[in-house]
Order: C-alpha cells, then sequence, then structure tokens
C-alpha cells in the first residue's frame, strides 16, 4: 500500500474493513500499521492507541447505518417502518460484521455525545410515533426494539440458530409481525404494589 496521506479517516476506513475481515477484537494499531506497511509509530500521530482506533471505526460504523437507516425509513410509516430499519441493522451486520460490532462499542460520553447513536434513537422513535404510544411508554419501547433487533442479529452471526428449522428468516418475519402487533397493542402498566406485595389501590381501599 502507499505510505503516504495517511489521515484519521483513511485509517478509520481502513481499520473498518480490517475489523470485517478479522474481526473487530483483532483490530490494533499494530495490525493496522502492517496493513499499511509502515512502522507503529507513523499512526500515533492520528489514532492514541487501539482504543482510540476502535472508537473512530464505532464512529464510522454508526454513521453509516444512521445514513441507511434514514434513507430505508423516507415515506415509510407503521409496520413498513419498522422492518425497513430492522433489516437496515440485519443487512449491514451481515455485510460488515465487523463493523456491526464496532457499532455496538461503549463511548465514552464523550464520544457517544459527537456520535451518530442520537440519530439511530430518533429514527426508532420516529417509527414508534405510528404506534401512537406516549412517554413513558415510547422509552421502553425503544429499548424492546433494540434489545430484540441486536439480540437476534448477534445471535445469528454467531451461529446460534445454523442447526436448527424453520429457517432464521422465517423467524425474522415472525418476530417482525409479533412486534408490530404488540407495539398496537402496548400493555397498560400493572398496578404497583407496596414492599409487602399487596396491590397499593387494594391496600388503600382496607383503610
Amino acid at each position: 500500500m502507499v505510505r503516504v496521506g495517511l489521515t484519521a479517516e483513511r485509517l478509520a476506513q481502513a481499520g473498518a474493513e480490517l475489523a470485517d475481515e478479522v474481526g473487530f477484537d483483532q483490530v490494533t494499531v499494530s495490525a493496522l500499521a502492517r496493513r499499511f506497511d509502515v512502522k507503529v509509530a507513523s499512526l500515533y500521530s492520528h489514532v492514541k492507541n487501539s482504543q482510540d482506533l476502535k472508537t473512530k471505526i464505532a464512529l464510522l460504523a454508526l454513521e453509516e447505518l444512521a445514513d441507511r437507516g434514514a434513507a430505508a425509513l423516507a415515506g415509510r410509516a407503521g409496520k413498513d417502518a419498522l422492518a425497513a430499519l430492522a433489516n437496515v441493522y440485519r443487512d449491514y451486520a451481515r455485510e460488515h460484521p465487523g463493523r456491526y460490532a464496532a457499532a455496538q462499542l461503549r463511548l465514552s460520553p464523550e464520544a457517544a455525545a459527537a456520535s451518530a447513536g442520537g440519530r439511530h434513537a430518533q429514527m426508532t422513535r420516529a417509527i414508534l410515533r405510528g404506534y401512537d404510544l406516549t412517554e413513558p411508554d415510547q422509552t421502553h419501547a425503544v429499548r424492546l426494539l433494540g434489545s430484540v433487533f441486536h439480540g437476534y442479529i448477534s445471535l445469528e452471526l454467531g451461529g446460534g440458530f445454523s442447526h436448527s428449522a424453520p429457517d432464521t428468516q422465517e423467524t425474522w418475519s415472525r418476530i417482525l409481525d409479533a412486534l408490530d402487533a404488540l407495539l398496537r397493542s402496548w400493555p397498560e402498566p400493572a398496578p404497583a404494589r407496596d414492599p409487602a406485595g399487596a396491590r397499593i389501590g387494594e391496600a388503600r381501599q382496607q383503610v
């Protein structure tokens, strides 16, 4: 590779490509230096260390995912929007497993604030507006969708469903159907209970 023209952006892109090839956990400054056929020290003017490099890859992946999600959601609502965003995450994970793993990296508060993470939350909330949910249920639903999307995708990528029927695509479609049905009939919160286990409303009636 050409040794000149290194920038933080170019290193992040190369690191993302390396993550897709060998796994996000295997990405280090040393591995990237070998890719560019340069000394490790020559990269330290652009990245502080391997953790900084991984953070830059994570920011890149979050941005790419947010751009794809925004494009997929344009003009869609309800279940169509739900399925569109879910499929963006799943397709990206299949195409770029290392970058997808990077997008799950826990960022520092400063890096998170500067990331596209907020765009992902906004896209999910945009979907939920079609289901007429108010707070705090909207936040509960955001967490539910994130857990289901990323939990299923991670298990699928790890081969967790490789040795059983039915096909994972069939399960994925049924999951999206189930989420749509749940969001349309979101349950009322259960009555609060006092420390003794009695429903608060019932306790008041007995006073």
